[in-house]
């Protein structure tokens, strides 16, 4: 029984020193690089703030070409 408790401690204590070598950023250069990656990506859905979308860059356009306007899923 002290060898399983003295084992799983072991195991804790090396989770502990794995997470202690991940890459860890502030807050501030995270909400920087946030800020960067949202002002800097146009969206389609905000039309407003980038302007109209060319169809073929619109990944929510209807798609031309196939059956036209008469294609329905069931």
């Amino acid at each position: 029984m002290l060898e399983q408790k003295l084992r799983r401690l072991i195991e804790h204590s090396m989770r502990l020193r794995e997470q202690l070598d991940i890459r860890r950023i502030t807050v501030s250069e995270a909400s920087n690089s946030l800020v960067t990656f949202v002002t800097s990506t146009p969206d389609p859905l905000l039309p407003s703030v980038w302007g109209p979308v060319d169809k073929k860059d619109d990944p929510f356009a209807a798609p031309s070409g196939g059956c036209g306007d008469g294609c329905m899923v069931l």
